[in-house]
């Protein structure tokens, strides 16, 4: 997969040495604050009518102080302060112009300045009634690919922010600014300086010819600004927003932005506590939330987030740095399409089946360098030809000749698959343009020049990399840096005889040449070197150390190698520009890549562990289910459990004692649906699962000292989120809800929310120590009580009752009573003191767990139920012949009527009728 802090090349600019290449840079806005300020800009910015601030009518934004301070600076040097200058928010280019791609040039000036008459941003709209304006964001390094978007309808006080994982063809970007069909957009800057726009930059401008493009400082995408502007501007009713995008860092960026730019050049201002502030999900994903991602341990470990227990530790077997990043993204966003999913469950199948099939593509996909990185460095232009940017940039040509190498023994591996996916990408290897740039490197790049990792081997690829006979001084500069080499390698030969030593020339990048020796067998007269041995080093066994005349020598082999890669570096630049036009395949070959490297890491998974193939039908049913996490840290296999949630029976409540497993199996499930639904197999021997849109967790019971919420308020914020956002196809997982507040209102609060789900068909796992709410079971047909078994057992030699886990499930709610009790006793704690409790307890529990006697009525109606869902679910999903179907409805007609006998045994059951 394309990962998007890839340059594309786009518009032709003339180098400093006359040449003309073809070329873009990416330096994309952080989302971060303090960055540095702003290269001169690519975007000039269309004259606008004069902005004139009306404090008296704005609420006081974050940070406007400090920026009416930088207004008053410029004032002082002659610039009004009722037009807005240009630094403070737009670009400072007056004159230059962009050239979009099949247009005509559109001159967009700073506001303030003088030239041609440009009609005003904020009075005009080339679509018709469109009054949306958009701020997009890309993200950097593992961020690669992440977008952050806000949008703000100027008809409408409705905010709406979004953070989602894109490919490199943008595809979710285009589509969702269709959708919003906007006046204008918002991006950074740095992504569209002259000469170097990036490839989302140069889509946005392909795909929306007539919609107005405005560059903005990157020091005004700052999410902590983000953060405060929602947080002065969101209303009441929707501030449960916070919660959901407080760690989403380029939406924020991107919300600071364009309040910032509304403020100052749409003089747009809003009243505290009016917006309407919402997030949206990408379409395509499912949604989970940052605190979800954070409690089941997707990509951070808890405890050490250096640690690899988590799921992306447990699939991550990935070679190549954009395969890595594309799981990441995949498991903090996994797919809704069934169609998408399975034709990836048919790839990985085949490559578990076919060992030929899998050991070559590993061995083909291991030796890719980060094609994404790549890219994004060919298509850049130093700011300045100097011999580090020379050296750089023959370091490049030769990964890319080597990448290129590759792609014919990938292309020869995957002739003999069979699945459609996999032929996708086997036809998109087909593409001649990959032969016809590396045709063309090799008419430039000797063909034996390959990429290595050591340091004098690749200085020695480097300097020998443009053919001979193509530039006559290069070939002088060579011979005279090959006959440099020679005298060192000389001159310690001679060293080596004068003293009888066994020395070496070794070399290093940070010293270039210097000797070598080792101590084994060597006795130095007097116990020391020479002192012609200079600035010498010693590790373990060996002495390192040079002399003055091996100095001098390693500066003229440097002034040489200068020499070379300065004459290499134009040579470079001409090849460069020849094959710039082809250079856009190579965004189809990082996709390919990146993708088979991921399907290679999680077909690897399924060596390493006894996965099975999921099935996506309308029930979540798991036979012998496992933690991954648990079993990638354990030394012997986890307790297995089985699950099973339909439209019948979606509210399953889970109880048990302390320690007793039920977390664990929580997290175990969401684990399960996640994976599945990335493609992957599941820890399970048997696993269908219904697609989720979002996934929902409330696990944990800490303070959070940052915005000053007790257990109690977090347990409420965290669950309001949950109701004003589950859907019918959510899976919730809520973990001991209440606990921060008494008994009775623990009790009343989880029992009003478990109704509120209930008129959900969401599927819900809720873990609770209040047994009260195991008597839903008897209000609603829906809701299904299993426990955590334990056992008890008595010590033989002290007769202390002693409690066993076995982290089975179990159906039924549980038996066990004053089980913190017991964890009590395994403490310090006096006797006495267990005693007490013990009495009050018992006295609680005699009020507290009268059990209202079952009404027959209800479980007849209740048996009825569950068989009318579970009819439903055989016709909808039964893959049996006509004797297996037959004899699965004779079982269901025979617990029909045990489920009957048991409510009213008295009762003469019709089933005939039934």
């Amino acid at each position: 997969m394309y990962q998007s802090n890839t340059g594309e090349i786009t518009g032709s600019e003339p180098t400093d040495s006359g040449q003309t290449c073809r070329r873009s840079g990416l330096k994309e806005a952080t989302a971060s604050s303090c960055c540095p300020a702003s290269v001169s800009p690519a975007l000039p910015y269309r004259s606008s009518e004069v902005y004139t601030p009306s404090s008296s009518h704005a609420p006081s934004q974050p940070g406007t102080a400090s920026d009416v301070g930088f207004l008053e600076g410029q004032c002082r040097n002659g610039i009004r302060v009722g037009r807005p200058a240009s630094s403070v928010l737009m670009s400072s280019s007056d004159t230059s112009t962009v050239r979009f791609p099949g247009g005509t040039p559109r001159l967009r000036r700073t506001p303030g300045s003088t030239g041609p008459t440009g009609t005003s941003v904020s009075s005009v709209s080339t679509i018709s009634g469109a009054s949306v304006i958009v701020a997009v964001v890309e993200g950097r390094g593992l961020a690669r690919g992440e977008i952050g978007m806000a949008s703000i309808d100027l008809k409408c006080p409705e905010l709406i922010l979004s953070q989602f994982a894109d490919t490199g063809t943008y595809a979710k970007v285009i589509t969702r600014l269709h959708i919003l069909m906007p006046m204008e957009i918002l991006m950074p800057d740095t992504a569209s300086e002259k000469g170097k726009w990036t490839k989302l930059f140069k889509l946005i401008t392909e795909n929306f010819p007539s919609v107005n493009l405005t560059a903005i400082q990157r020091k005004y995408y700052n999410e902590k600004k983000g953060l405060e502007y929602i947080q002065q501007l969101c209303a009441p009713e929707f501030a449960t927003v916070l919660m959901e995008v407080q760690a989403k860092y380029y939406c924020l960026a991107t919300a600071a932005a364009l309040l910032k730019y509304l403020e100052f050049i749409q003089s747009s201002f809003y009243a505290a506590k009016s917006l309407k502030v919402i997030f949206k999900g990408s379409e395509q994903t499912t949604m989970i939330d940052s605190a979800s991602a954070a409690n089941l341990e997707l990509v951070v470990n808890n405890r050490d987030n250096r640690s690899d227990y988590t799921l992306l530790g447990v699939l991550n077997h990935t070679k190549t740095p954009g395969g890595a990043r594309r799981l990441r993204s995949n498991i903090l966003e996994p797919l809704l399409d069934v169609d998408t999913i399975t034709t990836r469950l048919d790839a990985i199948q085949e490559l578990l089946q076919n060992e030929e099939l899998f050991f070559g593509l590993k061995n083909a996909i291991g030796h890719f360098l980060d094609i994404d990185r790549l890219l994004s460095v060919l298509v850049q232009i130093p700011k300045q030809e100097t011999a580090q940017a020379a050296e750089s940039k023959i370091t490049h040509v030769i990964q890319l000749k080597h990448t290129l190498d590759l792609v014919p023994q990938l292309r020869e591996v995957l002739k003999t698959c069979n699945t459609a996916l996999l032929k996708a990408y086997s036809a998109t290897l087909e593409d001649n343009r990959f032969d016809i740039i590396l045709e063309q490197i090799k008419t430039v790049v000797n063909y034996d020049t390959t990429y290595f990792k050591g340091s004098l081997n690749l200085r020695t690829q480097k300097c020998y990399a443009v053919r001979p006979n193509i530039n006559a001084f290069l070939d002088i500069a060579r011979r005279v840096y090959t006959e440099i080499v020679d005298d060192i390698a000389g001159l310690v030969n001679k060293l080596g005889e004068k003293y009888g030593f066994p020395l070496r020339t070794s070399f290093s990048t940070s010293r270039g040449f210097f000797v070598q020796m080792k101590l084994d067998g060597v006795v130095l007269p007097e116990g020391k070197l020479p002192p012609e041995f200079i600035k010498v080093t010693k590790q373990k066994n060996s002495y390192g150390f040079t002399t003055a005349d091996l100095i001098k020598m390693n500066g003229r082999c440097d002034e040489a190698l200068r020499e070379i890669f300065h004459m290499s570096y134009v040579v470079i630049c001409q090849l460069l520009t020849t094959i710039h036009e082809h250079i856009h395949c190579l965004y189809k070959l990082s996709d390919t890549v990146s993708m088979l490297d991921m399907l290679l890491s999680l077909a690897n998974a399924c060596t390493i562990s006894d996965y099975v193939r999921p099935e996506f039908t309308d029930t979540l049913a798991i036979k012998q289910g496992r933690h991954p996490i648990l079993e990638r840290m354990a030394r012997q296999q986890p307790v297995s459990n089985n699950t099973y949630i339909s439209e019948g029976s979606n509210f399953v409540i889970v109880t048990g004692p302390n320690m007793s497993g039920k977390s664990t199996y929580l997290k175990q499930v969401a684990l399960c649906q996640i994976m599945a639904q990335i493609g992957s197999f599941v820890p399970a021997e048997y696993a269908s699962f219904r697609i989720a849109d979002q996934i929902f967790t409330r696990i944990g019971v800490d303070d959070d000292f940052e915005t000053n919420s007790s257990t109690f308020m977090l347990e409420m914020k965290e669950i309001s989120y949950i109701i004003h956002n589950a859907s019918d196809r959510s899976l919730t997982i809520i973990d001991e809800l209440g606990r921060g507040t008494s008994a009775e209102e623990g009790i009343g609060i989880c029992h009003s929310v478990c109704e509120f789900l209930l008129g959900l068909k969401a599927f819900t796992l809720f873990a609770t120590h209040f047994l009260e709410l195991c008597q839903l079971e008897s209000l609603y047909p829906n809701v299904e009580n299993q426990h955590m078994e334990v056992q008890h057992t008595r010590n033989r030699d002290s007769g202390a009752e002693q409690v066993v886990y076995t982290y089975l499930l179990s159906r039924g709610c549980s038996d066990e009573r004053q089980y913190g009790l017991r964890a009590a006793e395994i403490t310090s704690l006096p006797p006495s003191i267990i005693q007490e409790a013990k009495l009050v307890a018992c006295k609680v529990s005699q009020q507290l767990l009268a059990k209202r006697p079952a009404d027959p009525e209800t479980q007849r109606q209740r048996a009825v139920y569950h068989l009318a869902t579970r009819l439903l679910q055989t016709a909808r999903n039964s893959r049996l012949d006509p004797e297996s179907l037959r004899m699965y409805l004779k079982g269901l007609k025979k617990q029909y009527e045990a489920e009957l006998q048991t409510a009213a045994p008295a009762r003469p059951t019709d089933t005939e009728e039934e």
